[in-house]
């Protein structure tokens, strides 16, 4: 039987896999204390992996320690207020130091043996003596950690254009690569402020639906092909999955809507193809 695993979840939306070899009774929701870097780290439970789950190569699952308590709730406020005065005295350091760094968030260990600084910049920023003022005034284990704009956005958190919270610092684990060719191929105007997130860049929401948006465009005439209905002649400016309609350009002017199945004929390779009920 293989151990069982605990998906951890933290501050600003940071996840990792824990090994539960005491097999500790816990539930999505619980928080529960767990081994971290030179000491202990507070989280609440977000999901179980499944049975065959495995860590990505070369990494070893830390440790469930125990289930939290009533005290670790309490200390868990105290680094918050903590977390609010390191963040304080960092960016005091940095406007001190004349760095060209944006401070994005603070996150202490529950232990408190270590300080995270998480911040955005467009170059490399030699942070070195940075780090020997707030390890003086913190007499901790200081960590400044560089991210990108989208892991500030999930760290922050925030409501998108669509009314939910967002995706990044919900469920997704990862961010995969997104195109301007997911808009275009869903038929979604290419305005920036249309298709970008509150991170500034493409919306990882454009890559759900790709698939099933291609799938259906697979029955009807690609934009900008020549095609034929019992009463008239045209190219293809616009498709429809949801109406099944077709928009053809029939004169400089003129464009009319038909169901995809008064399509008759497509213009293909130098020679007119007859279309069977919408169907290439």
């Amino acid at each position: 039987m293989s151990e069982a695993l605990v998906e951890v979840r933290f501050k600003g939306a940071r996840q990792e896999i824990y090994r539960n070899p005491r097999a500790i009774p816990l539930r999505i929701g619980d928080s529960c204390i767990v081994s971290a870097d030179r000491g202990e780290d507070m989280g609440e439970v977000a999901h179980f992996p499944p049975p065959d789950f495995a860590p990505p190569s070369g990494e070893t699952a830390r440790e469930v320690i125990r289930r939290a308590e009533a005290r670790d709730m309490e200390n868990l406020l105290r680094n918050r207020s903590r977390e609010e005065e390191a963040h304080a005295v960092c960016i005091g350091r940095i406007e001190a130091r004349k760095l060209e760094m944006k401070l994005v968030d603070v996150e202490m260990q529950y232990d408190g043996n270590k300080i995270t600084f998480y911040f955005t910049a467009e170059k490399r920023i030699d942070f070195r003596e940075l780090v020997k003022d707030l390890a003086s005034a913190f007499k901790t284990r200081i960590e400044l950690r560089q991210i990108g704009v989208r892991d500030e956005a999930k760290r922050l958190d925030g409501i998108g254009p669509c009314g939910r919270t967002l995706c990044c610092s919900t469920f997704l684990r990862d961010f995969a690569p997104v195109t301007l060719r997911m808009a275009r191929d869903q038929q979604l105007a290419l305005s920036p402020n249309k298709i970008s997130g509150v991170c500034g860049r493409l919306m990882c929401c454009l890559a759900y639906e790709r698939s099933e948006y291609l799938q259906a465009l697979r029955a009807f005439p690609r934009v900008g092909a020549r095609v034929r209905t019992a009463n008239m002649e045209g190219k293809v400016t616009k498709a429809d999955i949801f109406s099944r309609t077709v928009t053809i350009r029939a004169g400089e002017e003129r464009e009319i809507r038909v169901l995809l199945e008064e399509i008759t004929e497509e213009f293909h390779r130098d020679r007119w193809v007859p279309r069977n009920r919408g169907e290439a």
